[in-house]
């Protein structure tokens, strides 16, 4: 085999992947998804940024951490709308994904088959530690994944699960330390 076959061997198609961030509240999903988007500009690759209508806690035009890290996004009100704002970008954060519906799957598979990087941040579990759709789907059909772990408020331990501390029956309740604290395996409890 002389070396031009080698090459060729060895030269792949530039494909797309779906990587998912996932953990409780608390945890640092969206500062990593914050790190990720910004080493992508800084290797001069065209990003946005976009996150659910639903999460208007820190900004309208930023995603923000529980840290106050923050980076430029844009409010959509659907999945779909990615695609239609991502024809030119090579790198595509999304931040809270389990606002969205299971059509986040689907925008997904399309951006990484037709070649974008596809970075995901959100909750695998709501508060009664139960998986939080889409976020399942994601994880299974991404190619890369990382679990961010808090600290337990209680015993300082790794916490997976976001507790609830405001009474409240509805699945979905935009907060931050006023609704919730991360808590381990052994501390959390669901009220009931």
């Amino acid at each position: 085999m002389d070396m031009n076959e080698h090459l060729q061997i060895r030269t792949f198609k530039k494909t797309g992947h779906i990587e998912v961030i996932c953990g409780s509240m608390f945890s640092g999903k969206t500062e990593e998804l914050i790190r990720r988007i910004r080493r992508a500009e800084i290797a001069k690759q065209r990003v946005n940024v976009f996150k659910p209508k639903i999460d208007n806690r820190y900004s309208e035009f930023s995603i923000v951490s529980h840290s106050e890290q923050s980076f430029p996004s844009e409010m959509i009100e659907n999945a779909e709308e990615i695609l239609e704002k991502s024809f030119d970008t090579e790198v595509i954060g999304i931040d809270e994904a389990q606002f969205f519906d299971n059509n986040l799957i689907q925008v997904c598979q399309a951006l990484a088959d037709s070649g974008k990087r596809v970075i995901v941040a959100g909750l695998d579990q709501d508060y009664k530690a139960i998986p939080f759709e889409p976020m399942p789907q994601l994880l299974a059909v991404a190619e890369y994944i990382t679990k961010t772990l808090a600290v337990c408020v209680i015993c300082g331990a790794p916490a997976n699960r976001t507790q609830r501390v405001t009474k409240s029956a509805d699945r979905v309740l935009v907060g931050a330390e006023n609704h919730y604290e991360a808590r381990c395996r052994l501390h959390h409890f669901v009220q009931e």
